[in-house]
């Protein structure tokens, strides 16, 4: 045991024996064990590694003990994620914040100087004394999300997660349902939630969108990474014209071209710069194409068609 622990320790029992604590020897056992673990305890927890010591004693009075420990400052009580109450170490004059993985429930201590100075003076710029404070992180860990790189169906996602759409799956009209909603391959979607029991609600470009089970498993995802490339592409250059997409397929326009009549009647049907177009199906004589834009069906020509340009096609 270290040093401080051993200071602890006698400290601990000097502020019990002042507060006329009952079973006092028992109790004194108690922190030993606890002051040895550094990490984030349950009271379940705390009883396995006292049995596994040779003390065994009822869980009440683990639990009573713990308090007590919280009370004099010699632990901490945290509740992450609304989950089982744990408790750590109470170091005095060290402050730490948490980062929690919402898969594995990993829990991983940080301390950054510069972001504590930078609450302060944010505290202060509002005219705030701050007393004390908490910061939780809640994400994937390094591990867990090296397992999650494939692709996976949307239903299985996690509330929070950020995911790009990767293929629509399932019978024709399981797949024109969604596009047609306005859910596309190449989507970026932000999971608001996802009850085990219920619907799952994505939001995409400031729009909500409640998916249930079944139709939320033929959306195949996967984590929205940027790339750090992102924005050095000449996309006029890669672009292609509409009139050379096939069926099934989706791409961004980059360039509305034409006449003035005719590039303004382009626009005024919706045919943007940035706006993602779905070619739902080409006619029996390839003329005209049936679009998709912003959850719209649109004819369009092959020759006019061919005054827009696409990249990104997919």
């Amino acid at each position: 045991m270290t040093k401080i622990h051993c200071q602890e320790k006698e400290q601990f029992k000097e502020l019990f024996a002042h507060a006329d604590v009952d079973n006092f020897e028992d109790r004194y056992r108690i922190p030993g064990v606890f002051l040895q673990a550094e990490d984030h305890l349950t009271a379940a927890d705390l009883a396995r590694r006292l049995e596994e010591s040779g003390h065994h004693y009822e869980h009440d009075f683990i639990k009573d003990t713990l308090q007590l420990m919280c009370r004099f400052g010699f632990a901490q009580k945290n509740r992450f994620d609304n989950g089982q109450v744990r408790y750590e170490h109470r170091h005095l004059g060290d402050h730490h914040d948490h980062m929690i993985c919402i898969k594995c429930r990993k829990i991983i201590e940080f301390s950054n100087a510069q972001l504590e100075t930078l609450q302060l003076q944010i505290a202060s710029a509002q005219g705030f004394h701050m007393l004390q404070h908490r910061m939780e992180l809640y994400g994937i860990c390094d591990r867990c999300f090296g397992k999650r790189m494939g692709r996976l169906p949307l239903v299985t996602a996690r509330q929070g997660e950020r995911l790009t759409i990767d293929e629509i799956s399932g019978g024709s009209s399981a797949r024109m349902r969604l596009i047609t909603m306005g859910l596309r391959p190449g989507d970026v979607l932000d999971v608001i939630t996802n009850l085990s029991d219920g619907q799952i609600v994505v939001a995409l470009d400031g729009k909500r969108y409640a998916l249930g089970r079944g139709l939320a498993s033929k959306v195949l995802v996967k984590p929205y990474t940027e790339h750090p490339m992102a924005g050095t592409v000449d996309l006029e250059t890669a672009a292609r014209p509409m009139s050379k997409m096939k069926e099934g397929q989706v791409g961004s326009i980059v360039k509305v071209g034409g006449e003035s009549l005719l590039r303004r009647r382009l626009l005024e049907m919706g045919l943007l710069k940035g706006v993602d177009v779905y070619v739902e199906k080409y006619a029996p004589l390839k003329d005209p194409i049936e679009l998709i834009v912003k959850g719209y069906h649109i004819s369009l020509r092959v020759e006019e068609a061919e005054h827009i340009m696409v990249a990104n096609v997919r």
